[in-house]
């Protein structure tokens, strides 16, 4: 299960959010706070895995954008890897190609994207052709 999704700048600012899982708002800004500061840190040929709170995070980097998800520890790394790659490879044909900015004045395509990908912390829709269809069909504002 996914506990929460992450998109953090190289500057360590937040771009996107959601929690799967109950946290309150001092919880939310503890763990933003560790995770960026862990994941910002290392370095470009470390494993893309950190084991934190008996979780592991699962983050890419694609471009200026950390795109970080929470999972259990029994949960498979390679399977989340894959998730994100096909959340950004989503975005990026909603968006041409991707970048913070889309992110930031778009938020509402972003998370109409996500919400159409991802349910309650696990993956609803694997076929991208259904997704891109979806998205296509749907009139964002």
């Amino acid at each position: 299960m996914i506990h929460f999704v992450l998109s953090i700048s190289r500057q360590g600012k937040v771009r996107l959010t959601k929690w799967y899982s109950p946290y309150t708002q001092r919880e939310r800004t503890k763990v933003i706070q560790e995770l960026s500061g862990m994941i910002l840190t290392r370095g470009p040929k470390l494993c893309n895995i950190v084991e934190w709170r008996g979780f592991k995070v699962v983050y890419r980097r694609y471009a200026g954008l950390y795109f970080c998800m929470c999972v259990n520890h029994e949960d498979n790394e390679l399977e989340i890897l894959e998730i994100i790659q096909y959340f950004v490879e989503t975005l990026n044909r909603y968006f041409g190609s991707v970048c913070e900015l889309d992110l930031i004045f778009h938020f509402h395509q972003t998370y109409y994207i996500l919400d159409e990908i991802l349910i309650a912390g696990e993956l609803q829709e694997s076929s991208k052709t259904t997704v891109h269809r979806l998205i296509d069909a749907q009139v964002i504002c």
